[in-house]
């Protein structure tokens, strides 16, 4: 076996293998989710497709394609399912995602924290409210188009693994999923290295209108993708400082939720640095309402505490070298990892950047998926106000 490659082991739902099950298919209305339906129903599977509607005023989400709670986005789900030939319902889950994704979304950057919408929506929307339903129906599995794999282990355990083809891999955001979930998960697109045009030309191959539907983009409950906007008109104008390390006031801000660590354009400062070099966003402090900017090597974080850990099988048993991944498309870092009293400790093999509160840090073992957890607090390998 090369290095990074899964494991021996039997596929997970869905594969030839495996006897026939009752599959409910979440649908999207765009080209992947379609795609996985269509091979989850040619595997011989039982499959019923289910588009979510996560929004009470669904033309108040993104319109056209750009992402996936529309009315348009539900329209093209159906027409897909129509020509796979399954059963297509809609399913009313706005309520239970105001509450878990888009409230809490709001509330992290309230709190001075950066978080991820998309792993909250698969944590608590995909594979825990619209599987438990699903479940409760009688259905064995549901199917997504993210781009991932589950193997079962000989022993019968089931691992989530990244997708053969690295380029579209997406176990990031999945990262979150524990194994009794895993038990119900099929995705049909992570078995196969193929590239997003072969699924597109799949698509039009079975005749699927959204074959040339263009990628979702950013956050799906933003209309108009200005998600400063978006939080100023649910959080209001706090006017604060911004400070340099010594805390000096450089600037003025409306709202410090409307910044993230290590961001360096829209800082709008009118004293240009010592030394002419840009400055970036170090800390967002909620309590003084204060933005703290300063040089980029200030930025080097050389380990975290991670919380609420999730674990995608059993969790470290002690002190052990991963890679981990801090960003839906970053690129994997080698670390050291242990579980201490609950809390996830990470230490990086070097310094890495743009870590923030409030972000999931993904551990991985090759290509398997360890675990997740939301990173609490980090250490600086220059120490605030150190003169750099």
């Amino acid at each position: 076996m090369e290095p990074g490659q899964p494991p021996a082991a039997r596929p997970g739902p869905g594969a030839d293998a495996r006897p026939r099950l009752r599959v409910l298919a979440a649908m999207s209305g765009g080209v992947d989710s379609a795609v996985a339906a269509a091979r989850a129903a040619e595997a011989g599977h039982d499959v019923t497709g289910v588009h979510l509607a996560l929004s009470a005023n669904p033309q108040s989400f993104r319109t056209g394609a750009r992402g996936c709670c529309t009315v348009e986005d539900s329209r093209d789900a159906r027409r897909a399912a129509d020509v796979i030939g399954i059963p297509f319902y809609v399913w009313d889950l706005a309520e239970r995602f105001r509450e878990d994704v888009v409230e809490d979304f709001v509330a992290e950057y309230a709190a001075g924290r950066t978080p991820n919408p998309c792993l909250r929506c698969n944590e608590k929307i995909k594979f825990a409210a619209l599987l438990d339903k699903a479940l409760a129906l009688g259905f064995d599995a549901v199917c997504t188009g993210h781009y991932a794999s589950v193997v079962v282990r000989p022993d019968g355990h089931r691992e989530l693994h990244r997708a053969s083809d690295a380029a579209k891999d997406q176990s990031y955001v999945l990262g979150v999923l524990d194994e009794r979930q895993l038990a119900h998960a099929m995705f049909p697109l992570g078995d196969t290295r193929t590239t997003k045009d072969d699924i597109r030309a799949e698509a039009e191959r079975r005749g699927l209108a959204v074959a040339r539907k263009p990628d979702s983009h950013d956050i799906c409950f933003i209309a108009d993708g200005d998600t400063q906007g978006f939080l100023a008109a649910r959080l209001g104008s706090e006017p604060g400082d911004i400070v340099d390390e010594s805390g000096a006031r450089l600037g003025a801000h409306t709202g410090a939720y409307g910044f993230t660590v290590g961001q360096r354009k829209g800082l709008r400062l009118g004293v240009p640095a010592p030394d002419g070099k840009p400055r970036y966003v170090l800390d967002i402090s909620p309590v003084d309402n204060k933005v703290t900017v300063g040089p980029a090597e200030a930025l080097d974080v050389t380990a975290l505490t991670a919380i609420r850990p999730r674990w995608c099988g059993e969790p470290p048993a002690g002190p052990a070298a991963y890679t981990a991944q801090l960003r839906a498309h970053g690129e994997d870092v080698p670390v050291t990892a242990e579980l201490v009293d609950g809390e996830l400790r990470v230490a990086f093999g070097e310094p890495v950047r743009g870590v923030a509160p409030g972000q999931a840090v993904v551990l991985y073992d090759g290509t398997r998926v360890v675990g997740s957890a939301t990173i609490a607090t980090t250490d600086r390998a220059v120490r605030a106000g150190a003169g750099v």
